[in-house]
């Protein structure tokens, strides 16, 4: 029987106390031949003294644990027990063991054993501390006899231990995750029923190598928590770690439990949902280049750009009979402001892309703050047209945003061009997502080379126009009607106003409608003085005392209505579980619904998507689809990337599209791979391909 016992070795004295014992223990009292079984190091500290958890912390060395085992052999890596968290005087914070921690770990004997008794043999390092440190470290032994079947042993420290291990990270709708990351910091926000209803959650980092962090911080949300990570040397690509979320009624109790999290799942998408890999390589870039050219030319005939682009007709109708010239050159200066933003936006992209962020179209549409930019901008530009001011030139040149554009002002033309192109880009035209999807994943000369054929799609009707002034003919004649026509272009723009108020509420909630239109409401009253005041006939001190009081009415109201208020306002869901049968996307839900053999359909859309709308109102919405769907029980998901939720972002991205809207048919069981929609739906098309998956239950 004494072969059985562990060897205890001193270790360790200080002030004639022994600070650690370390012992060998296993859970068997046989080794049977190829049958693994787990041996523990167990560490007693004297009271008050602490060892270390795998990530020390501030301070300190994690237990190093050194086998000598006979060749064929095999050892798992040490499950560590959750720790405690210990704040030591100078705010150092640390992660480790009081008492006792039992260090567990599998071996594997080899199949062919002989007969008597095996000896297991490791060097254990350690770090022990107070007041002072002090290293330590022994040799541990444990003979044990070969036999034909296991025989359990140490069962209730084994059993102990196994319970204070970190569980998996849980499975369905248990805890949703989402990371994100700024300059200085990493967030994990979690929603979470458990975690709520815990009093004590913390989150434990086990940050890899090279990264340097600080004290993570927890904050409570309804309905779960979310944890920020300062970054203090951190490269661009991190943007989640590995770690513990340890809750429990104390911060120390033994009722405690962790949930393990790694950086790569459940937020990496490529891990956490079926049927997807990234996209191979693939070849014949003039293909992507023509479907880039004619997805921009598609770009002309999206809702939100159709005002802008009406104006730009109602010039060449002014223009009809004037110099060639003329005309051309305002045409090329409207094709200049279309490739300006595109090469611009292009620059910008891959300067991310090199940085290690995940890029994508519509991607400053993910940012509320551009939202409120582009409703200040629109509603000014509507203000315009219903004649409340006009915008004077210098030296006398014509007034107005519409002269700019049809007389003598080039710069109109251009910033007309700018602005058509912005409000195109929420939207992604057929033949668009498959020609950025490619771009994306290619080269910067890649990406920037599919940027101008887009550019050079969207321009070519105007290059067109304003090379062969004749078809000018064919455009009505000048008239009084035209102030009439520029007046509806102006109500036009309050319906693009109205639809960019929308995503902000989709944004950011209800508050952010309420402080977005007080904010415009000053900025209306600002354009009314400048119309109403501010005109050529007043003196120069009056015009002077108007722009002033324009000025501290704009920035005053900006600063606090955008800058305090807005800022306050917390990012908000598009859509709500279960709403019109829909339910919020995670990873997760769809793996447990396809493990449980259901065919399910994926809408990735964003509240400033048209296209998506539309989709929505003529195709996915209609009575027809909806009982489809409800007749061959399919379970819709919709994934929200109104916000650029990183998580979602990466689907899009191993899916091989750059942005929204994506629709994704996944059929019944693992036969068949899932079944990319495209980006404009039809009825027919979604029909159809329901019938093809998961033909109908009930004859129609």
């Amino acid at each position: 029987m004494a072969a059985l016992l562990p060897r205890v070795t001193s270790s360790q004295v200080y002030e004639g106390r022994e600070l650690v014992q370390a012992h060998l223990v296993a859970n068997t009292a046989v080794v049977a031949r190829g049958q693994p079984f787990t041996v523990g190091v167990l560490l007693r500290m004297v009271p008050h003294w602490h060892t270390y958890w795998k990530f020390p912390g501030d301070a300190g060395i994690p237990t190093e644990i050194k086998w000598k085992l006979p060749e064929g052999w095999k050892v798992s890596e040490i499950q560590w027990p959750t720790p405690l968290k210990i704040i030591e005087p100078g705010d150092i914070q640390i992660y480790g063991y009081h008492d006792e921690v039992l260090l567990l770990q599998e071996i594997t004997p080899p199949a062919s054993l002989s007969n008597g008794s095996i000896k297991l043999d490791a060097e254990v390092n350690w770090l022990v501390c107070e007041k002072i440190c002090i290293p330590g470290g022994t040799t541990v032994q444990l003979e044990l006899p070969v036999g034909g079947s296991p025989a359990a042993a140490n069962e209730d420290l084994f059993t102990r231990y196994r319970r204070a291990l970190p569980h998996p990270w849980p499975t369905g709708d248990a805890a949703e995750t989402n990371w994100s990351r700024s300059e200085s910091e990493l967030v994990l926000r979690i929603k979470s029923g458990v975690l709520a209803n815990h009093p004590e959650v913390a989150f434990f980092p086990l940050p890899p190598e090279g990264v340097v962090i600080a004290h993570p911080a927890t904050e409570r949300t309804a309905g779960g928590v979310t944890f920020r990570i300062p970054l203090e040397e951190a490269g661009p690509s991190i943007t989640a770690i590995n770690g513990l979320v340890v809750f429990g009624q104390t911060p120390d109790g033994p009722e405690r439990k962790a949930w393990q999290i790694r950086a790569g799942q459940p937020n990496d998408a490529a891990a956490a949902v079926p049927g997807m890999a990234a996209p191979a390589p693939q070849k014949g870039i003039a293909k992507f280049l023509l479907f880039g050219f004619i997805g921009g030319l598609i770009l002309n005939l999206m809702p939100c750009v159709l005002p802008v682009i009406s104006l730009k007709i109602f010039g060449f109708i002014q223009q009809a009979g004037k110099s060639r010239a003329k005309i051309f050159r305002s045409g090329m200066a409207f094709s200049a402001g279309i490739f300006a933003w595109f090469i611009g936006l292009a620059l910008v992209l891959i300067a991310l892309k090199a940085a290690g962020h995940e890029i994508a179209w519509a991607l400053q549409f993910t940012n509320p703050y551009f939202v409120v930019g582009m409703s200040a901008l629109v509603l000014v530009f509507a203000l315009n047209l219903f004649g409340v001011f006009e915008i004077t030139l210098p030296g006398g040149a014509s007034t107005g945003i519409l002269a700019w554009a049809s007389r003598e002002g080039d710069l109109g033309s251009f910033l007309h061009g700018v602005f058509a192109t912005v409000l195109a880009t929420p939207c992604t035209a057929p033949f668009l997502g498959a020609a950025l999807g490619f771009a994306f994943t290619q080269s910067g000369p890649i990406i920037l080379l599919m940027f101008l054929a887009i550019a050079a799609g969207m321009s070519a009707p105007y290059l067109a126009v304003s090379a062969q002034p004749a078809w000018l003919r064919l455009l009505p004649k000048p008239g009084a009607w035209m102030l009439h026509v520029k007046q509806f272009m102006g109500f036009l723009m309050i319906a693009t106003l109205l639809f960019l108020i929308a995503v902000l509420g989709a944004q950011r909630g209800p508050d952010a409608i309420v402080w977005t239109g007080c904010f415009l409401l000053a900025l209306s009253i600002a354009c009314w003085m400048h119309g109403a005041f501010n005109t050529p006939a007043r003196p120069a001190a009056a015009r002077f005392f108007v722009f002033m009081l324009m000025l501290v009415l704009v920035l005053g109201s900006g600063a606090y209505f955008i800058g305090k208020k807005f800022a306050q306002t917390q990012p908000a869901s598009v859509v709500a579980s279960n709403e019109k049968g829909w339910r919020a996307f995670t990873p997760q839900a769809l793996a447990a619904e396809l493990a449980q053999g259901r065919a399910v359909f994926v809408d990735f859309t964003a509240a400033w998507c048209v296209t998506c709308k539309f989709n929505e109102a003529t195709v996915l919405e209609t009575a027809a689809v909806r009982q489809a769907f409800e007749d061959r029980k399919v379970v819709k998901f919709k994934a929200d990337w109104t916000n650029a939720d990183p998580e979602i972002t990466k689907i899009l991205k191993q899916f091989g599209r750059p942005g929204v809207p994506l629709y994704v048919l996944y059929p019944k069981g693992d036969a068949l791979p899932p079944v990319i929609l495209p980006e404009l739906l039809t009825k027919n098309i979604v029909l159809e391909q329901l019938e093809t998956i998961t033909p109908s239950i009930t004859a129609h």
